[in-house]
């Protein structure tokens, strides 16, 4: 495996790094990530084209770019990737809201599956999605069986709309699926969050889709005040802060789901992923240092297989915690630096969703507030 990466930042496109004696013209995937408006201005699809004019090239937008040990705003960071044995096959499909999210989940996974398929990378609009669907009917589609990680494009905290897209410069409203294939892959996934469980668990006893409206036999809003105390005053800002844990039944493992919203007329609160009736649900605070040490913890989970350090990372972390941690937020990306050493590669964005399995033999599930590592070596 080969990579080069390069950069547009302060309206020039630099040159950042180089793993290989890379061919341009043999690269087969590029990843571009970069913040929403300025992937409207500079629109990026030409130049890149130019540069790597046979390669599957994947662009969306972002709430903030990983390079290496940094965090950056208001660039493009692009990874282009010149494999040895593994082949690449890619699929766009278009979604107009979430109620197709199942169906365009079924419609990638068949664009996608084939006897020798080693992994799945999905890159997502994260506005009219409803990621914990799209994600069940990949899953069912292959069976459980096929590695699949990934994330929800962002738009820095604007929340207004995200931009993928499969060789043309990103528009709203599309989901991208790359296809690992053969057996010379070894592909490794991490994630954590970090984040201090308080109170008792407690059940979802009313909501639709991603909309919570009841917990027990309180209005969801009114119990979420009494926990936030001070902090009330503060929503929906606040929210961040206090995202909740989440059980679909009592045999799974919890996930983690940000509040993207709440409604003082309904009482309801709106959330980054399914909130199902029936679930089980605990509140959350920050610690900063706990949440800074589970991305180490992730990268340690993303290398367990590996004898040697990893070629190629790519890190999917949530904008809550961009949010949360604010001038420290860099520090979680050196913590994952720290575990892998210099030779891997390192890229990545900050996302309105994280796709990853809990630990290398799970099912791919969605998270939010966490830290989603995936890393890639070619055997």
């Amino acid at each position: 495996m080969k990579i080069q990466q390069i950069a547009f930042e302060e309206n020039n496109w630099l040159n950042a790094s180089q793993q290989g004696d890379i061919n341009t013209a043999n690269v087969q995937l590029v990843l571009a990530f970069g913040e929403r408006k300025c992937l409207e201005k500079v629109q990026p699809f030409d130049h890149l084209r130019a540069l790597y004019p046979n390669a599957e090239i994947v662009i969306n937008s972002t709430a903030g770019e990983i390079y290496q040990d940094k965090v950056y705003s208001d660039t493009i960071t692009v990874t282009a990737i010149e494999f040895e044995k593994v082949v690449i096959k890619t699929t766009q499909v278009s979604i107009q809201n979430h109620l197709q999210s199942s169906e365009v989940g079924e419609k990638l996974a068949q664009n996608l599956i084939t006897d020798d398929l080693a992994a799945i990378f999905i890159i997502s609009d994260g506005a009219n999605v409803n990621g914990s669907e799209l994600i069940a009917a990949l899953n069912k589609k292959t069976n459980n069986k096929i590695p699949m990680s990934g994330g929800l494009a962002g738009d820095d905290a604007r929340f207004e709309k995200t931009l993928v897209g499969l060789n043309q410069n990103p528009t709203s409203g599309n989901i991208v699926g790359i296809g690992f294939y053969g057996d010379s892959l070894k592909i490794g996934h991490g994630t954590m969050g970090g984040w201090e469980g308080f109170g008792p668990e407690r059940e979802v006893t009313e909501s639709e889709y991603n909309v919570l409206y009841r917990i027990g036999d309180k209005a969801a809003l009114d119990i979420y005040k009494e926990y936030l105390g001070k902090y009330a005053d503060e929503l929906p800002g606040a929210a961040l802060l206090f995202p909740l844990s989440m059980r679909a039944t009592e045999d799974d493992e919890p996930v983690v789901r940000t509040i993207l919203s709440i409604d003082e007329d309904k009482k309801s609160m709106t959330f980054a992923g399914d909130m199902p009736k029936g679930a089980l649900v605990r509140f959350m605070k920050a610690n900063l240092d706990r949440v800074i040490d589970a991305s180490a913890e992730a990268a340690q989970n993303a290398i367990l297989d590996f004898n040697n350090a990893p070629e190629l990372a790519i890190l999917v972390s949530c904008v809550g915690r961009k949010l949360v941690m604010g001038q420290r937020t860099e520090e979680e990306v050196e913590a994952v630096r720290e575990i892998f050493g210099d030779k891997t590669v390192i890229t990545g964005f900050y996302s309105y969703g994280e796709m990853s399995p809990h630990n290398p033999n799970a099912r791919c599930e969605l998270h939010n507030q966490t830290m989603t590592i995936t890393t890639f070596s070619e055997l």
